[in-house]
């Protein structure tokens, strides 16, 4: 058994492979776990701020992205969850209002019209068209961001996410501008990556193979350290995601897919996951996980729980923590049971 129970004494001396104190200890610990799915990734000066948004101040979101300036992983993250926070208040606009020429209040804007957007999409229902007024509206609103903070990546972010929206899409010369834009401030921004992964998908506005192709492309030309080879992970769960909503529509479930039970562990899969993790993981710089790798690293140790290297999963579990977060996990089953039973069967192996 890879189980580590020390081996005690009996009192003729022999090794009887019962736990002594120590391996009943790490045993306990581990029935304690408790995998933090906190929403803010650890950011904890995030988290402060989402109480000011609670009580209608936009002073706190203000501070935390001038104290953010230009760190664009950082400062993705950070506007990507503000803006979920702040959708449904009047605080980005009483920030705009109060400040008009600050471009971050502009950026930040936005953000929570593209979130709002997407959520009256999710209302509606699939297939219900969009409020193409209100859509045009949106796209005008992140231009607008654009010209605000010219430097900023996020408004092209922006961009990216709402074009799913679009009947049909947006126009490919419009598109590409627009991703085009992105890579000019910040080739290797994640989550326009994932923006524009998700537009290409079956899901959306493409089909499997173009949303593989983009993210093998873009893992492939990731640099040293980047959590991009990590995307062909997010494709996957994609093709997952399309593949289940497709058998529930017909009443049955993703078992009764013909060759489906081996979608997370077939030899590519498997290949992919450990390039992933050597092409990320094996450069990337020592040091504490930063709150906009976590979801990123969740993604990686849940692909490669599903692929069998559990090798691999510990490492990322160790990288990791307690720190969960509710996507990939979600789509599998109960999150914090998941991350939980696999983070206990990794460790046990490694």
């Amino acid at each position: 058994m890879a189980a580590r129970h020390r081996a005690e004494r009996d009192g003729g001396g022999r090794r009887t492979g019962l736990p002594g104190r120590r391996g009943r200890r790490n045993a306990r610990r581990e029935d304690r776990f408790v995998p933090d799915l906190d929403p803010d990734c650890g950011d904890a000066a995030l988290s402060d701020v989402r109480h000011d948004i609670v009580i209608g101040r936009w002073q706190g979101p203000r501070d935390l992205l001038a104290a953010t300036g230009d760190d664009w992983p950082l400062r993705t993250h950070r506007v990507r969850l503000l803006a979920h926070a702040a959708a449904g208040s009047s605080v980005a606009e009483a920030w705009r209002a109060a400040e008009p020429e600050n471009p971050d209040a502009v950026v930040l804007r936005a953000a929570t019209e593209v979130v709002r957007v997407f959520d009256a999409a999710i209302v509606a229902g699939r297939g219900a068209a969009p409020d193409r007024q209100r859509l045009d509206a949106t796209v005008l609103a992140c231009l607008t961001a654009a010209d605000a903070r010219p430097v900023d990546p996020l408004p092209w972010v922006s961009l990216l996410t709402v074009a799913r929206l679009y009947d049909g899409g947006v126009g490919r010369a419009e598109l590409r501008r627009w991703w085009d834009e992105l890579r000019r401030r910040d080739p290797h921004n994640t989550e326009g990556h994932v923006q524009m992964l998700r537009y290409w998908s079956a899901r959306w506005h493409g089909t499997h193979g173009s949303m593989y192709d983009f993210a093998r492309d873009a893992a492939g030309a990731a640099p040293p350290g980047s959590p991009l080879p990590a995307l062909v992970q997010v494709a996957r769960v994609e093709e997952y995601r399309y593949v289940v909503d497709g058998a529930l529509g017909r009443g049955r479930g993703p078992g009764s897919v013909r060759g489906f039970d081996q979608h997370w562990k077939h030899e590519l899969a498997v290949t992919e996951v450990l390039r992933s993790w050597e092409r990320w993981l094996g450069d990337r710089a020592p040091g504490p996980v930063r709150p906009e790798e976590v979801e990123f690293l969740n993604y990686l140790a849940h692909a490669a729980c599903h692929a069998g290297r559990l090798d691999v999963a510990a490492e990322v579990f160790g990288l990791l923590g307690a720190r969960a977060s509710r996507v990939p996990w979600v789509y599998t089953g109960d999150p914090a049971e998941q991350f939980t039973r696999w983070r206990a069967q990794a460790r046990a192996t490694s």
